[in-house]
């Protein structure tokens, strides 16, 4: 794994506009996690949490909700970048989500990120990063989410 990029100033995170960051270590979705978030969210469709359906189903295999990758970003993140020195700092939420690919159970993920944006907002630093998720041998991302955090320095 690539250390995480150690934010300690506003003027470091404006700097790091347009910087890529990254990777974060590989994290296998394992079928209990598919089931432990099938749980919490009510989300039970076959094509999640129905192995014996789903290996004729269009995917050969379960696959991962799009919203569990999604949550996997406060996972990834931290071993991306931290913004240190802060008095707080919050999940503002999302601009734009996308979910280009599967993730079929067994599946090995990673994130990178790129700073797209930093401007003052709410009284202190909001920053906006692309996170892109990836999946072990596959051709395309499985998430790319405009992820947008706000830091108080």
């Amino acid at each position: 794994m690539t250390e995480p990029r150690i934010f300690t100033t506003a003027d470091e995170l404006r700097a790091a506009v347009g910087e890529r960051l990254g990777p974060s270590d590989w994290l296998e979705v394992d079928q209990r996690r598919i089931d432990l978030f099938a749980e919490a969210t009510g989300d039970h469709q076959w094509i999640h949490v129905d192995p014996e359906r789903a290996a004729s189903g269009p995917f050969g295999t379960t696959i991962a909700h799009g919203y569990l990758t999604l949550a996997l970003l406060p996972l990834f993140v931290p071993q991306i970048m931290r913004v240190e020195g802060v008095r707080m700092g919050v999940n503002y939420g999302t601009n734009k989500v996308r979910f280009p690919a599967a993730v079929p159970v067994g599946s090995r993920l990673r994130a990178t990120a790129v700073v797209k944006e930093v401007a003052e907002a709410g009284g202190g630093l909001q920053l906006t990063a692309e996170v892109t998720v990836e999946r072990a041998g596959g051709d395309k991302p499985v998430c790319v989410a405009e992820s947008v955090s706000r830091y108080y320095f």
